[in-house]
């Protein structure tokens, strides 16, 4: 019995639902500690998203029909030692992800049910519980994960759209001066700002990791990864821009719910509610989006041997239901022991994990793509232009990570160290295996 697959609208749904979740409604209350600067993180991090979304494009045309997204194609060109990093330092930033979306779903909460803004254990409990409400759907089967994620898809976009344009029409110019408020060189702070901004563009990549699973992938992946990031990007910087008009920076870095005051601002506590209620869906799409996901790469590692055959085990819809649960128990240890933090500064925490993890695996999916065109296409004139464009990526991605901060970079690489000891295990054991 065939399985049932994702189409254009369902993998843009995907793609657009992964990244407008959690990075665009919590994000302009980090970003108003830098100022008006931040809207030049923006621009940056979408330039250098642009140069990763053709980098995966491209590679999803030279290795059709496989899933895992940066680690098969990592795997494809550098071999299974850079597979294998990528694969792991990208599934640390799939469950930091997921990690920092529930909390901004319950900050958006708070606007509903007041404690959660006050009580740090009940706003964990309740971040716990969706999550493995979630956890649930995605066990249900792929089929099921892609309609749930293209409705809620629909339902954000509205709100999100409204506030970006109509916010406009609010805007009061001097709320935009003194461009840098940190205290931060304007360099520094545009570094800074454009890999805090990434994390809102992590997911470009989406179409291409369950691709096995998707119908034409040759024709649907590329379409509906340029759709989701040019949807992506207009939303981002109209509504960032609207909401830094709108509220003074000294306020919004303390906000909560920083697009519900806005909407609050403009047209009444009515619409406050409505904006919370749009977050809410968002960032329940873009939990959903990412715990699919979060199944998908540890089985992909596993089909290759180069994880436990634990993660590669599918359930009776065809989901690695034991790989998705496993990865929401991490990611209930990382909520807990950063909730004491309080929602703004542990969602900032977990945001900049999750990115200077992904940018790894970005930035060896770019490497990757040379020694893959080369090997598929040779020294044409063609290539030659593509490459540059995935030196442009394999640069911005170098730099982002910089910009994550020592303590991130710390953290970012003795988690990914973590893993080596998993890649040695499995290597002897497929040295016995091959040696009788």
């Amino acid at each position: 019995m065939s399985r049932k697959k994702l189409g254009f609208w369902t993998s843009s749904s995907l793609v657009v639902g992964n990244m407008i979740g959690s990075g665009v409604f919590l994000l302009p209350a980090s970003l108003a500690a830098f100022g008006s600067i931040s809207l030049l993180g923006w621009l940056i991090s979408a330039v250098g998203a642009a140069a990763l979304a053709f980098v995966f494009i491209e590679l999803s045309k030279m290795i059709p029909a496989k899933s895992g997204g940066p680690y098969t194609y990592s795997r494809s060109g550098l071999g299974d030692f850079a597979g294998f990093l990528v694969a792991w330092g990208y599934w640390i930033s799939i469950w930091c992800t997921n990690a920092a979306i529930a909390v901004a779903l319950v900050s958006y909460l708070g606007v509903f049910i007041p404690a959660l803004q006050t009580s740090l254990a009940l706003s964990a409990i309740v971040g716990l519980a969706i999550i493995w409400i979630v956890v649930f759907v995605n066990t249900r089967g792929i089929k099921e994960a892609g309609i749930f994620q293209l409705v809620t898809s629909i339902l954000k976009i509205a709100p999100l759209i409204a506030i970006g344009i109509f916010g406009l029409f609010y805007i009061k110019v001097g709320n935009f001066f003194p461009a840098n408020i940190s205290d931060l060189s304007n360099f520094q702070a545009i570094t800074a700002t454009a890999t805090l901004t990434f994390f809102a563009y992590m997911g470009l990549e989406c179409a291409t990791i369950p691709s096995a699973d998707v119908e034409n992938p040759s024709r649907t992946i590329p379409r509906a990864t340029y759709f989701g990031l040019g949807i992506t990007a207009l939303v981002y910087i109209l509504g960032t821009t609207s909401l830094l008009g709108i509220i003074p920076a000294e306020q919004l870095q303390y906000s909560t719910a920083p697009f519900s005051d806005a909407a609050a601002i403009m047209w009444g506590p009515w619409a406050e509610n409505l904006v919370a209620i749009g977050a809410i869906i968002s960032t329940l799409g873009a939990l959903n989006g990412w715990i699919l996901i979060q199944g998908q790469i540890p089985a992909a590692i596993s089909r290759d041997k180069l994880f436990p055959p634990l993660f590669g085990k599918m359930n009776k819809n065809g989901v690695p239901a034991i790989s998705i649960i496993l990865s929401s128990v991490l990611i209930s240890v990382l909520m807990a022991m950063n909730y004491t933090k309080g929602l703004v500064k542990a969602f900032q925490f977990m945001l900049l994990l999750a990115s200077m993890t992904a940018l790894i695996a970005y930035l060896f999916t770019s490497a990757s793509y040379v020694v893959v065109s080369i090997r598929e296409q040779g020294y044409s004139k063609k290539t030659m232009a593509s490459l540059a464009i995935a030196v442009v990526a394999f640069v911005f991605s170098i730099w982002a990570i910089a910009g994550s901060g020592t303590e991130i970079v710390y953290w970012g690489f003795i988690l990914l160290m973590a893993g080596l000891p998993v890649y040695v295990w499995m290597l002897v054991k497929r040295t016995k295996q091959t040696n009788g």
